[in-house]
């Protein structure tokens, strides 16, 4: 058997929604994600340098820990919400969540109180709930051959983030002290405007997607959670996803720490994180392509050999800024959104049409929720051991995928 076999057949999106139909709802999609990205990217790297400032290393990953920790509780909750009310109502509220957090965090740097910037950062991350919740929404707009592409064109969303986000870090901060704030208050100023401008833009989702995306609406049924857990294509995405997650995460939320140790400002924090943002969505559309045409599981694979590449080229370079820790970086943003892509297109498919929705959101919790536990390990590795070895350590969990597939392609055919 391969791990791709017998998922159940998914319905057609109606006429309506064919070719130019879907350009309206993707576009709402696209913006929501890629506002969302704008603001989290300068919101994550600027909350973590100042955890840095306040206690240490050590616990220098918390707030993006906490950021982390409010995703995986905002797509579980939001996942119910879509069920629910529908997928614009989810997606609305993941994103108001957002804003209030910000504003919540903009107070903490504003009085000089940790505790508040760290509760705000809780808020802040529900924001990014909506927009992995958006990928899902996209692939239901199409056939499943298609579902590949349609997911990584959201995703590919988050290019515009990774370019502009961390490229806004430095002007903010400039603005901020322009109207009497610290620094550091600029990217959060910038986070209120672009998720409450995301909460309103899926507002304008059209009503042709509402037929396809909200469709019948009904509680999980008994046991359902469980069928879908034993299906091989199930576990080997949940698997590589977790994975990829903790790897990108605990490497690129101690990046900034590493580079500000090194005597590095903003501007060069800013310019890495852009180059590795790159990585993470750039080349979308290729992964679900790729996802489409070969499978997921062959693209869970690719990911697996990038982020082997990628934290083999830190252990060599890591202090070199300018040339091989930024291919470092774009490798492990690159490796992240191959699995990650790939897991996405193996649910899309595998997973029951009737309940996909609250599943989806369940798996993305699991997903960011482990990821949290990378945020917070981070520090205690980097102060331990350093750079290099927090690199190594995380690469080295990659291995975990490749016992799943080889389980799952033993298992009997029946087993899907």
């Amino acid at each position: 058997m391969t791990v791709e076999t017998s998922p159940r057949p998914h319905p057609s999106p109606p006429d309506d929604l064919q070719g130019t139909g879907r350009l309206r709802p993707m576009s709402v999609l696209f913006t929501g994600v890629a506002l969302t990205t704008v603001a989290l990217t300068g919101a994550s790297a600027v909350s973590t340098l100042i955890a840095a400032d306040a206690v240490g290393d050590r616990w220098s990953g918390t707030p993006n820990a906490l950021a982390v920790l409010g995703t995986a509780i905002a797509t579980l909750a939001l996942g119910s919400v879509m069920a629910r009310r529908g997928h614009r109502a989810g997606l609305a509220v993941g994103y108001l969540l957002a804003a209030v957090g910000a504003a919540v965090a903009l107070g903490g740097v504003l009085t000089g109180a940790l505790p508040l910037l760290l509760v705000g950062m809780i808020g802040v991350g529900a924001g990014n709930g909506s927009a992995q919740l958006a990928r899902y929404s996209a692939a239901e707009l199409y056939p499943r051959d298609r579902k590949g592409f349609a997911l990584s064109l959201i995703v590919w969303a988050g290019t515009i983030g990774g370019i502009v986000g961390p490229l806004l870090i430095s002007p903010t901060a400039h603005l901020a002290e322009r109207l009497s704030m610290p620094a550091h208050a600029g990217p959060f100023l910038l986070t209120i405007v672009a998720v409450g401008a995301a909460a309103a833009a899926s507002a304008a989702l059209p009503r042709a997607a509402h037929r396809v995306l909200d469709g019948p609406r009904r509680l999980l049924p008994r046991g359902a959670l469980r069928r879908a857990l034993r299906t091989p294509a199930v576990g080997v995405a949940i698997s590589a996803m977790v994975v990829a997650q903790l790897d990108m995460v605990a490497v690129m939320t101690m990046t900034p720490v590493h580079l500000d140790h090194h005597g590095h400002g903003l501007g060069t924090v800013g310019t890495i994180l852009t180059i590795h943002v790159m990585g993470m969505f750039a080349l979308s559309p290729l992964s679900g392509r790729l996802a489409d045409r070969y499978g997921g599981t062959a693209v869970i694979l690719a990911g697996i050999a990038v982020l082997v590449a990628a934290s083999g080229l830190v252990a060599v370079a890591p202090d070199a800024h300018t040339s091989a820790l930024p291919l470092a970086l774009f490798l492990l943003g690159y490796g992240w959104n191959l699995a990650f892509v790939g897991g996405s297109s193996l649910l899309s498919r595998h997973l029951p049409a009737d309940t996909r929705t609250q599943i989806e959101g369940m798996i993305d919790a699991l997903v960011w929720g482990s990821s949290a536990l990378a945020s917070l390990g981070s520090g205690v590795i980097l102060q331990g051991g350093g750079y290099v070895v927090l690199a190594l350590t995380a690469g080295a969990i990659v291995v975990v995928p490749l016992i799943v597939i080889a389980a799952a392609r033993a298992r009997p055919t029946d087993a899907n």
